[in-house]
């Protein structure tokens, strides 16, 4: 298992979300909220694969919250 801990300031919860249904095929995912952080805990075939998933996870979630900020 992989964690991916995404602050709070920098994401929004609607664009990780969204992320998170977008790569769900991809392995399975539990999410939970701190005060600060999202935590996403990531399971998939190999370690590899895991930390592949969080990488493009993040970066697909703060893609999403920059658009969602701009209008």
């Amino acid at each position: 298992m992989t964690v991916l801990r995404l602050h709070r300031d920098l994401y929004q919860g609607a664009a990780l979300d969204q992320a998170l249904g977008i790569y769900a095929e991809h392995g399975t995912f539990a999410r939970k909220d701190e005060p600060g952080h999202w935590v996403v805990e990531i399971t998939a075939r190999s370690p590899e694969r895991e930390r592949r998933i969080a990488g493009e996870l993040g970066n697909y979630a703060l893609g999403l919250t920059a658009k969602g900020r701009k209008r």
